[in-house]
């Protein structure tokens, strides 16, 4: 009788599990050993640490922003997603509000007095007063939602695809489209946005490099390697890099991770 053929009925499933576990890791390295080739024409940009501050190590972040000297962020995670007016200094939220346990939060944008909420697999983008935290509306959307933020007149959108799309923020109808290429190469699994100095800023999802986008044609400027800003071995599978916010009147950059236990202001080291 062979071995396989012994086991109980719950080991044959932890080995299912394991295989299947192995095959998305497979499948993840691919993915990125493809895009990586199509970055070796893109310039690479290092990063200097100016400071660290504390961080919620709860807070599974899925969006980042700063508005009038006031961090903002937007945490995911089914019953536990919220928006929140963070004190950069201790790293605890100011106010706070939830989303509720239906929905899992993703990226977050602030326009006109109004602070955009996008949520995962909801097709539910919630609007805020930005003050009171308040709902003014929300607006349906199809597909997956994942990083938001705006060019000062359009919200801009990503959903884990090489697409980013642009959106009406009043009717969050699309408005126009781009693919996002690096040496003709799609780069795929773009999370977290931000608007950086007339470019689109992109984490992508288990990589910690920043895709820097062209917004009129998503060809892909360059990349901010960040691999050295939070060690490997002090992270979770899931602890990864997402989050950018801009303030770009005092000339500051902000990152951080999911369950990280630090923001970090950075300065970026072009090549």
């Amino acid at each position: 009788m062979s071995t396989t053929s012994t086991l109980s009925a719950a080991g044959r499933r932890r080995l299912y599990w394991l295989a299947a576990g192995v095959v998305v890791a497979i499948a993840v390295g691919l993915a990125a050993w493809a895009q990586l080739g199509g970055r070796r024409g893109a310039d690479v940009s290092g990063f200097e640490v100016v400071a660290a501050y504390p961080h919620d190590p709860e807070a599974f972040t899925q969006g980042l922003a700063i508005h009038a000297g006031q961090l903002y962020e937007g945490t995911g995670q089914y019953g536990a997603s919220t928006v929140r007016r963070v004190d950069l200094r201790t790293g605890r939220p100011e106010k706070q509000r939830a989303l509720g346990p239906r929905y899992f939060g993703e990226g977050i944008a602030i326009l006109d007095g109004l602070l955009y909420q996008l949520t995962w697999q909801n097709g539910v983008v919630v609007v805020y007063d930005l003050e009171t935290f308040e709902v003014e509306r929300t607006m349906q959307y199809a597909g997956e939602g994942w990083g938001l933020t705006h060019d000062g007149a359009q919200l801009i959108m990503s959903d884990g695809s090489a697409t980013i799309r642009f959106r009406d923020p009043q009717t969050f109808a699309v408005t126009r489209e781009i693919e996002v290429r690096a040496d003709g190469v799609p780069v795929t699994r773009l999370n977290e946005l931000e608007y950086v100095d007339g470019e689109i800023w992109a984490n992508i999802w288990y990589d910690d490099r920043i895709a820097r986008i062209a917004p009129a044609d998503g060809k892909v400027l360059g990349f901010i390697d960040l691999a050295a800003l939070y060690p490997q071995s002090a992270r979770s599978s899931e602890a990864v890099l997402n989050g950018i916010a801009c303030d770009a009147s005092a000339k500051r950059l902000l990152v951080t991770g999911k369950n990280w236990p630090q923001l970090y202001e950075i300065e970026i080291v072009r090549p």
